[in-house]
């Protein structure tokens, strides 16, 4: 998920010419492979720039048809695509746009786009023994592919709400207090 902000962060004046992020701050877009994502260039000028897209080696970006489209207006657009289309090159890899008009060019940050794939996980809590009047440590079991996304909000047992707004994946609980 990413949000543009329109902010003069850095400007070149030549007469009435003149370049400008639009958001330099932006460093990352994770995106779903089954819904794809469009990307603005975060940079523009008046008059209007040429507005390019480049990968961080400096390569040139070149449309891939159905998977990569770089539009006339500066947009990166990266399509949905099955997880046999996944190419490294194109769907993990570090972007950068220019803008260049009579004012000069001006370069973007590296912006890190990743595509991620939905896939079906499970989340459970380990098996944990203790005896009574002891405290057991709970821990959620988050499987590798998704730990990066997921993050535990809060312990529920028969869906009331046991530690709300605690962002742990362990849980402590006095054992006299958990009847089972």
């Amino acid at each position: 998920m990413f949000h543009l902000f329109a902010s003069a962060v850095h400007s070149e004046d030549v007469g009435s010419t003149r370049l400008y992020f639009v958001n330099a701050s932006l460093q990352r877009v994770t995106y779903s492979s089954s819904v794809g994502v469009s990307l603005p260039c975060p940079a523009g000028g008046t008059p209007s720039a040429i507005l390019r897209w480049y990968l961080a080696t400096g390569d040139d970006i070149y449309d891939v048809p159905h998977i990569r489209h770089v539009h006339a207006n500066g947009t990166l657009q990266l399509y949905p695509f099955s997880p046999s289309a996944y190419n490294s090159y194109i769907h993990d890899n570090d972007y950068f746009c220019t803008a260049e008009n009579q004012a000069g060019k001006i370069r973007s940050p590296n912006i890190r786009i990743k595509a991620v794939f939905r896939e079906p996980y499970t989340v459970r809590v380990a098996d944990q023994r203790s005896m009574r009047g002891n405290v057991a440590v709970f821990k959620c079991l988050i499987p590798a592919a998704v730990q990066e996304y997921v993050s535990v909000v809060s312990w529920e047992r028969d869906t009331v709400s046991i530690v709300p707004g605690r962002k742990s994946n362990s849980l402590l609980w006095n054992v006299l207090r958990w009847t089972v």
